[in-house]
């Protein structure tokens, strides 16, 4: 299998696969491949290898699809490429039973058969900067390469024993599975929309955490003025 990943604000990963090589993904994120490829789409993909409906339940808790579609390249070899969601970049991950990681959900992009793509971590933290909504990361396991792809541009920090690190929660992009992460609120600071006190995360080291520059929610709320009105009428 070689890899390539091409392009700068909206990068695409682009995979060319022998005979026989498989890839995994959410199902519709393909962007284009070439003529050939058997697809296989079932709850069974990205769970390590190990299958079952409980792991796709796992899978969809962490933000994911219930299904995933497996490519299996024809006779010959094939390419198959996938292009990024939102402004940013496209990381590669090895991924080893002592090397696990976790990220924001929405972020894995695609990997080899035996990753496992379930839930990480839940947390519901109020009205005051998620609407309620909470946080939800997924967690990368089992043996193989995976994806990922991160909003913005990254900055790199790693933590050594006795550090700790608080970020806002929509820009921890992924952080090494093995870091404690806790939530932390910072009083005297208000939310400006709902007057809230701030939450942020609490990451402790030893560990590599990935940050991101862009969150969804901050890119939603920028373009959202430009948006037309749905509650508008074309009736004359």
């Amino acid at each position: 299998m070689e890899p390539r990943i091409v392009g700068t604000t909206m990068p695409i990963l682009e995979l060319t696969l022998t005979e026989g090589e498989r890839i995994v993904a959410e199902g519709g994120d393909v962007s284009w491949l070439s003529p050939g490829f058997h697809l296989d789409t079932s709850t069974s993909h990205g769970s390590g290898g190990q299958g079952g409906f409980l792991g796709s339940l796992k899978r969809v808790l962490g933000g994911g699809q219930l299904f995933l579609t497996a490519y299996t390249a024809p006779a010959g070899g094939g390419s198959l490429a996938f292009a990024a969601q939102l402004p940013g970049t496209i990381r590669e991950l090895r991924i080893d039973r002592s090397d696990n990681f976790m990220l924001q959900s929405g972020s894995y992009m695609a990997s080899t058969g035996d990753v496992e793509i379930s839930v990480g971590l839940q947390k519901k933290l109020g009205a005051g900067i998620f609407g309620g909504a909470g946080v939800v990361f997924q967690r990368l396991s089992g043996d193989g390469t995976a994806w990922v792809q991160l909003a913005g541009e990254l900055v790199e920090y790693e933590l050594q024993a006795g550090q700790s690190l608080l970020i806002h929660p929509g820009h921890l992009a992924m952080y090494r599975a093995e870091m404690t992460l806790e939530f932390a609120t910072m009083k005297g600071i208000k939310n400006k929309f709902f007057g809230d006190s701030l939450f942020l995360a609490e990451l402790h080291g030893p560990g590599h955490v990935w940050l991101q520059s862009m969150t969804p929610a901050k890119l939603a709320a920028a373009i959202e003025p430009y948006l037309p009105d749905r509650g508008s009428s074309n009736d004359s």
